[in-house]
């Protein structure tokens, strides 16, 4: 149910009111007991969104925190690197000896 401003025209009395859309405003005021009020155009409420699947972190699985955690191995560093591989050949030319 939204929430109407309501403002009081004889005594500046200001307050909210949560209604249904279908209902009539009000009329008159709490404070003062006149007919003056005026419904206020509000900024209205923001979207309150409930249940799972709206943040990152829902998505989060434990599995996946370990595996980015791990530092990652290169080739020369591992151990069961493929013998067949070999170096690359210098990428500057040598000079020869005098």
């Amino acid at each position: 149910m939204p929430t109407y401003e309501y403002k009081c025209k004889n005594c500046n009395h200001e307050f909210e009111e949560v209604q249904p859309m279908s209902a009539a405003s009000l009329v008159m005021c709490p404070k003062c007991k006149t007919p003056n009020l005026v419904r206020a155009i509000g900024g209205g409420g923001g979207m309150i969104f409930k249940g799972s699947g709206f943040y990152h972190t829902d998505y989060k699985n434990a599995k996946t925190d370990t595996k980015e955690s791990k530092p990652k191995t290169t080739p020369s560093t591992d151990k069961k690197a493929d013998p067949s591989t070999k170096p690359a050949p210098p990428t500057t030319p040598t000079k020869p000896k005098e």
